[in-house]
């Protein structure tokens, strides 16, 4: 994997993002980071970090890091002409959900999941919403149909996860395995 989309929305959960971000960039994949006006409220909230001042922090470190504005529909991510390999939602809340599964693409991160599924990319999507009703259900379903993979942030328990670290670190493992990219974040089962 060389580039990644990482987009976050308003669902609780952020902090899978962060933490998904961080392993990207020490794995040296160029990244850009999506975010709605209600996911910056949230990790506000839920993290107490800033999102336009992490991505500073971060960018003094790393310069394959890119923070891509929302309602910038000529960003060259929004072409199928701009090679990035996967668009990874984290966390997804079902009103981007919905978007994305009926086609609508108002915005960069749905006009970029769209061009991941017409350019048949990588699209992972990690909701994070309980209890589903039908109608989350199907639009998973319908996205699963179309090849996207539904990955829910839900913790295992089997590594014997003794800090909240490891519960975040299960999701984000899982989310790099099914990247294909080579991590270490939790003990894989049978190992």
């Amino acid at each position: 994997m060389n580039k990644i989309v990482v987009g976050i929305t308003g669902a609780s959960g952020s902090i899978y993002a962060k933490r998904l971000v961080e392993e990207l960039l020490k794995k040296n994949i160029y990244t850009h980071i999506i975010c709605t006006d209600t996911g910056k409220k949230v990790m506000k909230y839920e993290t107490g970090i800033d999102l336009e001042q992490w991505v500073a922090e971060l960018s003094k470190q790393y310069s394959q890091l890119r923070l891509e504005d929302i309602n910038n529909l000529f960003a060259g991510i929004a072409s199928g002409s701009n090679k990035f390999d996967a668009v990874v939602i984290l966390p997804c809340s079902m009103g981007t959900l919905a978007e994305i599964s009926n086609g609508l693409a108002k915005n960069l991160l749905c006009r970029v999941a769209d061009v991941a599924l017409k350019e048949n990319r990588r699209l992972v999507i990690v909701p994070r919403e309980t209890p589903f009703n039908a109608i989350h259900l199907e639009n998973m379903l319908k996205l699963s149909r179309l090849g996207v993979t539904i990955l829910p942030a839900m913790p295992g328990f089997y590594h014997m996860p003794e800090t909240m670290e490891d519960l975040i670190d299960f999701v984000v493992g899982k989310i790099l395995d099914n990247l294909s990219i080579e991590n270490i974040l939790f003990k894989k089962w049978g190992n």
